[in-house]
């Protein structure tokens, strides 16, 4: 079981690795698209953040019903092939329509990645090991965004930023029958006291359950804030250090993707660590750890994008990133807690739900619009200065943790 595990959980790792590097390669490729398609800050934001979180977060729900009540694998399966196929479409367009619509349609696959992903995971692992388990997951997020960054660069550095597209792609289709035939479908509760035996219940039991747990809408609304800036920083720092350091777009996906993956790496591993270990005893820790993470996120931040010299800013980025990632295990980890394991995949489609739509669909649109409206003042600096301004979103979603952290003991499915 341990080796079977460690292979289920790889795996998982590498799909939501190919879920990223969709997700965020449109970061660095936004510097050739926005000179081949004569794009502006605000559009590249709809199509980097709302194009996405439309049908990602719509469909995620009805999608996670069905997880919780047939198979995963398949779901994971069928999803992974969508959103790949459709990374690929995203290669052929050639006007801000064809293109919002091509990253429409990789939200509407990756509506069906994340939520039964969760569920598996709390079926393949115990609780006490779980906040571990999900940030090991999570390696996922900077593993591909770093991924994506760096061969996206490179691809639109020596071909085109088509080609980036359709490499990264037809890789994820090519994986898909060998996710579909190498991982198992586990027993449903296997580590809880209540088992696969308990139908899944509807939607509107589901809601009235969650309706009595304030710490889930307190927990979601705070990694909503948080997403705000995570995601947006995700995806406009690469043009950031174009236009502020004039690096070449390949060395700007080399270093950019640097600091993801120290950083991110670190950052989620020590999260997931402290959730498991301070909170096995004090289920409030799992809020508050991740609350102290961004308050303490903020000045580095403000440092790095200030700093006059690439090399300060390289240094100084690393520890906002770890710590602008760490809530990942300890939140997520509490949302399975939260609920009977019937309920996981629904519950967590909802947290992402309202996760994505206000973290994907305003955090990268909120900055590049800000950027437009800066840049009569600032010029090529507007995104310094709007990017600095996403910053007090960290500061929001710290407030909301400490709330929810009140909450938890009682809320807390034992």
């Amino acid at each position: 079981m341990p080796e079977n595990r460690a292979y289920v959980l790889f795996i998982l790792v590498l799909v939501y690795t190919f879920n990223f590097i969709d997700r965020q390669i449109i970061g660095i490729l936004a510097v050739p698209i926005k000179a081949d398609l004569g794009l502006s800050d605000t559009q590249l934001g709809l199509m980097g953040g709302l194009a996405f979180a439309l049908f990602y977060t719509g469909l995620g729900i009805p999608v996670a019903m069905l997880a919780d009540r047939f198979s995963r694998t398949w779901i994971m399966t069928i999803a992974l092939a969508i959103w790949s196929a459709m990374t690929a479409a995203s290669g052929l367009a050639t006007n801000f329509g064809q293109l919002f619509l091509a990253r429409l349609g990789v939200g509407v696959g990756e509506a069906g990645g994340v939520a039964p992903a969760y569920s598996l995971i709390s079926d393949y692992f115990p609780s006490a090991q779980r906040a571990r388990a999900l940030s090991i997951y999570s390696f996922g997020i900077p593993i591909g965004s770093a991924i994506g960054i760096v061969f996206g660069g490179i691809i639109a550095s020596l071909i085109s930023w088509r080609y980036a597209f359709f490499i990264v792609g037809l890789a994820g289709i090519i994986l898909a029958p060998v996710f579909r035939l190498t991982i198992k479908e586990p027993v449903r509760g296997q580590f809880d006291r209540q088992n696969s035996n308990t139908k899944a219940p509807s939607l509107k039991v589901i809601l009235t359950t969650l309706l009595n747990k304030p710490s889930f809408w307190l927990l979601s609304l705070g990694a909503s804030f948080s997403s705000m800036m995570g995601y947006g920083v995700f995806f406009w720092l690469p043009s950031f250090f174009v236009r502020s350091y004039q690096l070449t777009l390949l060395n700007a996906s080399l270093f950019y993707g640097a600091v993801l993956l120290i950083g991110g790496l670190a950052g989620i591993w020590a999260g997931g660590w402290l959730g498991d270990h301070f909170g096995h005893n004090q289920r409030s820790q799992y809020a508050k750890i991740p609350a102290i993470a961004f308050i303490a996120a903020v000045p580095f931040y403000i440092l790095a994008i200030l700093s006059p010299t690439l090399t300060v800013s390289f240094f100084v980025l690393l520890v906002p990133t770890a710590l602008g990632l760490a809530w990942l295990g300890p939140v997520i980890s509490a949302i399975q807690h939260l609920v009977p394991p019937n309920m996981r995949a629904t519950a967590s489609a909802i947290f992402l739900f309202i996760n994505n739509l206000i973290g994907i669909g305003l955090g990268t649109f909120f900055i590049g619009m800000l950027s437009d409206t800066l840049q009569v003042r600032f010029g090529d600096e507007s995104l310094r200065y709007s990017i600095l301004a996403g910053t007090g979103f960290y500061i929001i979603a710290a407030a909301l943790f400490f709330l929810a952290a009140r909450y938890l003991v009682n809320d807390w499915e034992d």
